[in-house]
């Protein structure tokens, strides 16, 4: 007898869109059946044609907590990526109090985090100058790689790399085969905005700044054999380096966010600030090309980048408000709906939001084995993380309904394709008691 029993006419599966029942006991998937064939078990649930998928891996989400848990904290951000279909995030090093440099620092966050998780969480560790000693120590506790700047991060407590410090981490996580994650935009390019419009605070930061910190992460990847991943590429002038570069062997891969997918500066009201990220929503051509490097697997993943704050941090104006798009609990949907218009599958959007991601950040098992992983695919023996998704239905964000802990993305008032009907962890549907993991 198992637990639980899932059917649906368009089950997202690794070898394509079909007709499936799912089998789950002790929160693993055992089988996948034909409809027809399915096991007995304690519980059924027949989707039709909603859609079955993996629960999503976002690898990029800042959570904030401890100390700035009034931006945002585990209980509500886990809540918004449980209501979105994503069933496990990795919490970013900063903007928590204290980031995550160190064991002690790790512990902290993980002490915040215990007994609060609607989804399971993994986590980054942060690579700053002078924490060189303590890399080896946190991979040892379970960090699954770690995040650096190249530029400003904004927040004092988490400064960023010079060109001799970066060579020193790359050559010290390349020691134990880690994974370095790289906020990449050359400080030497960028500028203070020149007023207080969008149009100056984008001229402030090119995509040229984009593109040379990616060359130079490329040269040392290649000289130190670090495997290496460039976060959040807005920039379209990033695509030729990385392919280039993946051709010639170096151990590199790259992500986008569905603001990056769905926005474009053209469209950006006067005075919006919520649609302020650093690096910036860039031009509709621009957006064009970058859909066209995630078809062609220049670009890997496509996660949120969650990066939230408290509505006083997001004014008077693009020069001053904080940069971070909320978007946790709608990246499905944002990107399902530019996704279809444009061609692309199901399966697709399973691939660069899920399986992707999962891959990246060490969750799904292939690299270190059967433990904490099975992410990222509907797959026997696999965690059973799983999403009904309707993607024929509609639905028009309103900021104040979302699980976000403050009302502010710039989504509002859009009409977005797809809705999750249901979330499952671990074979549990995820509802008011929280059961994530650590991980």
């Amino acid at each position: 007898m198992h637990d639980l029993v899932i059917t649906s006419r368009r089950a997202v599966l690794p070898d394509g869109e079909r007709p499936a029942a799912v089998a789950v006991r002790d929160g693993r998937i055992t089988g996948i059946h034909a409809p027809d064939a399915a096991p007995e078990a304690a519980e059924r649930v027949d989707l039709g044609d909603v859609a079955l998928l993996p629960g999503l891996v976002d690898s990029h989400v800042h959570v904030n907590e401890p100390g700035r848990t009034h931006w945002e904290g585990f209980a509500s951000a886990t809540r918004a990526a449980a209501a979105g279909g994503v069933t496990t995030i990795v919490d970013m090093p900063l903007n928590s109090l204290p980031p995550t440099v160190d064991v002690p620092a790790l512990e902290a966050k993980r002490a915040a985090a215990a007994g609060r998780c609607a989804v399971d969480v993994a986590f980054w560790g942060g690579a700053i100058p002078g924490n060189l000693a303590h890399l080896r120590p946190l991979h040892e506790a379970g960090v699954r790689g770690f995040k650096c700047f190249l530029s400003p991060s904004g927040v004092e407590e988490f400064p960023p790399l010079g060109a001799a410090e970066l060579r020193a981490v790359m050559a010290e996580i390349a020691s134990f085969d880690g994974l370095l994650i790289v906020h990449a935009e050359d400080p030497e390019l960028l500028a203070d905005p020149a007023g207080p419009g969008y149009a100056e605070f984008l001229g402030s930061r090119p995509g040229e700044s984009e593109r040379r910190a990616v060359e130079r992460v490329i040269a040392l990847a290649r000289e130190t054999g670090v495997r290496a991943h460039i976060l959040h590429v807005s920039s379209a002038l990033c695509l030729e380096p990385l392919a280039q570069a993946r051709r010639e062997g170096v151990r590199i891969t790259a992500e986008t966010c569905p603001h990056y997918l769905t926005l474009a500066a053209e469209q950006v009201p006067e005075g919006a600030t919520q649609f302020k990220c650093c690096p910036p929503i860039r031009g509709e051509a621009n957006r064009d090309e970058l859909w066209a490097g995630l078809a062609a697997g220049v670009l890997d993943c496509v996660v949120s980048d969650h990066s939230p704050s408290t509505p006083e941090l997001k004014v008077p104006d693009f020069a001053a408000a904080w940069g971070g798009i909320s978007s946790l609990q709608l990246g499905l949907s944002a990107i399902w709906t530019e996704a279809s218009r444009r061609g692309h599958g199901l399966g697709d959007v399973v691939r660069w939001m899920a399986g992707a991601p999962a891959a990246l950040a060490d969750l799904d098992g292939k690299r270190s084995g059967p433990g904490p992983g099975g992410k990222g695919s509907i797959a026997a023996g696999n965690d059973a993380d799983l999403v009904a998704f309707d993607p024929g239905a509609a639905q028009t964000v309103d900021a104040a309904a979302l699980h976000h802990r403050n009302p502010v993305t710039p989504y509002h008032g859009r009409t977005l394709s797809g809705v999750v009907r249901t979330t499952w962890l671990r074979g549990r549907a995820v509802r008011d008691t929280p059961h994530g993991n650590l991980l």
